[in-house]
């Protein structure tokens, strides 16, 4: 049995951009608590959290880490996640099987790209959300213009909890003993504004306090929640993980304030009927429920297998139980259950709801996957998270003949840990495309290749999938005619082919009268039309947004064959498009980008320089502004490390596909010419 109640459980999330210090706070937290004997060094690569080999030597987190320690009363279980924007997908994880969202926030550095995106996501998701100010005892530190700039960033509900005193050595409650001393501020104007805030969320309580015009801290434990969970407040915290100074408040504030699984925002879950027919409803954290859990990051170990993480929203998960994953009909058995701490792990006879577990050697753990322990259950699944599109990515071929099918296994693990990873395959092109968020993101997986699986692999930059169509009408014809002493082959097709509107595709049309070509061949004119628009006639590139009509032909009452009418509809095809004033066609993206609004004109500037066309643009926030626009694909090569030379890291960018359109005459000419020197080659 656990030795805890739900009601003591506090789950959390360190969140935040890269190097504000999450992963030593964790440590910190561990070390105070009695949870570890003493703190683990990023330096020595010892820490609980950055247990992986390659996280020691990136000394940065790359994926989420799971911990649970103890102080008084509370059991909390605290989620240490990656901070570059690179490996976002693992933090959004994390988002999803927690009630706090503490987001970090670096004294030195102040409000960064992920900070923003953290708070937003954490919103859109409604948690609890609080913010921690680490490293407030490092050299050249404004914190009171940093305690400005995050309440101008994230509105006046921003309001600290404490306040640095001692020169950065020690911090000051301002809520539970508001008689303390600060190094700015006053502790007593505070817990004046915290008091404030609080009660204004329960009319009653307001109303007794402004006609007795104080009210003590413990009674608004209740409306302190509820404040929590409407983003009425978000707390601030100091602290120095390195020199400890306000951690043990820190951990007080958990314990005491952070909200259990029964005063948080329960997620949203979806019911799917066999109609399609979807009902949202709201988990209950009641351990003698129906048992729900979400599956929220997925290992994949070379050597011990699948394992599962998930968060138990829902009743009790026992040992030797049987649960169903998503929509399968197929029970498993619950063998090991496990609560992880780090790297390490212990088997546990059940988990209720708060608590996180794993299960290892079970097909049926993905990610985002539901338990669930009823066969008579329709489809249930957490409401999605909506992670960013990884747009950056490389062409991938294994170096060795024979590794390919090797290579597609553990590509599908690569994408099964991470949901910020696509596998694109462009048949155009033919090529298997790796995509990740970034330069970092890709580098670390091609060593997860090489490294973990020990698979060498060559890469290269994706090519540009452009298409070919035609401008103007235009008439082919062609006659296959075989004789080789037997059976011949005779089929002659006539066509005319007509330009479509961009998007339409293709369109096949069959205006034969009178039987010149018989039906059952019709099929094989069409096949060979098809197999013509493989490969331009201009510059090589699949041909779309055609309408190609057959209306006439000859056939041989002997000779004709299937073969005969599939090579002359190719070449009266390719005959057509020769005449047809071909026209090359390039991907254009919609691009959504974020940046500081001091660098609004040098990213407007950029992207028309990139043939872009900027759409509009619109404020976030004080500092921070959006750009849209549309920019052809082939010009976004080298983008990310641009947009981060601009914006000194602060900036970050979304893609989207909009649509094909015509390139330039240059940009034709070049194409047209490299194909056919390549022609010309062979």
């Amino acid at each position: 049995m656990s030795n805890y109640s739900v009601e003591q459980i506090r789950t959390v999330a360190l969140v935040g951009h890269g190097d504000t210090g999450k992963t030593l706070l964790a440590e910190a937290l561990l070390q105070r608590s009695g949870a570890i004997p003493a703190m683990g060094s990023l330096e020595r690569g010892d820490t609980l959290c950055d247990a992986d080999p390659m996280e020691r030597d990136y000394h940065h987190s790359l994926s989420a880490a799971l911990v649970h320690l103890s102080h008084g009363d509370a059991h909390i279980q605290l989620i240490d996640t990656p901070g570059f924007p690179d490996f976002i997908g693992h933090a959004l994880s994390a988002l999803a099987a927690v009630d706090t969202a503490l987001v970090v926030v670096n004294a030195q550095n102040g409000i960064e790209l992920n900070t923003r995106r953290m708070m937003h996501w954490a919103g859109e998701r409604g948690l609890c959300r609080m913010l921690v100010v680490n490293k407030i005892d490092a050299e050249r530190v404004d914190l009171p213009g940093l305690l400005a700039d995050l309440r101008e960033a994230f509105g006046k509900e921003v309001l600290p909890l404490n306040l640095p005193a001692g020169g950065g050595t020690r911090v000051s409650d301002c809520f539970f003993a508001p008689d303390g001393d600060a190094d700015f501020s006053s502790v007593e104007e505070a817990h004046q504004a915290l008091v404030d805030q609080v009660v204004e969320v329960d009319e009653e309580l307001m109303a007794r306090y402004l006609e007795q015009g104080s009210i003590q801290p413990e009674e608004l434990h209740e409306p302190f929640e509820r404040a929590l969970r409407e983003g009425h407040l978000i707390p601030l915290c100091f602290v120095s993980a390195r020199s400890g100074a306000g951690v043990g408040e820190l951990l007080d504030v958990l314990a005491r304030l952070a909200p259990n699984p029964t005063e948080g925002n329960p997620p949203l879950f979806e019911r799917v009927d066999e109609a399609g027919g979807v009902t949202a409803f709201r988990s209950r954290p009641d351990p003698d429920a129906h048992v729900l859990a979400h599956v929220f990051k997925v290992v994949i170990d070379p050597f011990v297998g699948r394992m599962g993480v998930f968060r138990v929203h829902q009743g009790t998960v026992r040992r030797d139980m049987q649960l169903f994953a998503g929509d399968g009909r197929k029970p498993f058995k619950v063998g090991h259950l496990l609560r992880l701490q780090g790297r390490r792990h212990e088997e546990v006879p059940q988990l209720i709801p708060g608590d996180f577990g794993a299960l290892t050697k079970i097909d049926e753990l993905e990610f985002d996957v539901v338990l669930h322990d009823s066969h008579d259950e329709d489809h249930i699944r957490l409401q999605p998270l909506d992670f960013p599109v990884p747009m950056q990515g490389l062409a991938i071929e294994a170096s060795r003949r024979g590794d390919e099918q090797r290579l597609a296994e553990v590509l599908q693990r690569l994408l099964a840990e991470d949901p910020c990873v696509r596998l694109d395959y462009n048949a155009s092109t033919q090529e298997t495309v790796l995509r990740g968020m970034g330069e970092l993101h890709l580098r670390y997986l091609l060593e997860r290749l090489t490294g973990s699986y020990k698979l060498e692999v060559s890469t290269r930059p994706p090519s540009v999938p452009y298409r070919e169509t035609a401008t103007r009408p235009a008439e082919g014809h062609s006659r296959h005619k075989k004789q080789t002493g037997g059976a011949g082959q005779f089929g002659e097709v006539f066509l005319r082919i007509e330009p479509l509107p961009r998007g339409a595709g293709f369109e096949f049309v069959d205006a034969i009268k009178g039987g010149v070509i018989p039906g059952q061949f019709i099929p094989s004119v069409e096949k060979g039309v098809r197999s013509a628009l493989a490969a331009g006639p201009l510059a090589g590139f699949p041909v779309e947004d055609v309408k190609v009509t057959v209306y006439d032909g000859k056939s041989h009452s002997v000779d004709s064959k299937d073969i005969a009418f599939q090579n002359a509809g190719r070449k009266a095809m390719l005959d057509a498009l020769r005449n047809a004033g071909g026209m090359v066609l390039e991907p254009v993206v919609s691009i959504a980008v974020t940046t500081p609004d001091a660098n609004l004109g040098d990213i407007t500037a950029d992207l028309t320089g990139r043939r872009g066309q900027v759409l509009g643009t619109e404020p976030l926030s004080a500092r921070v502004a959006m750009v849209r626009g549309q920019v052809p694909l082939a010009e976004l090569d080298g983008y990310a490390n641009r947009l981060k030379s601009i914006t000194a890291g602060q900036g970050f960018y979304t893609l989207e596909a909009s649509h094909y359109s015509a390139v330039p005459q240059d940009v034709q000419q070049r194409l047209s010419s490299g194909y056919k020197a390549v022609q010309e080659e062979d």
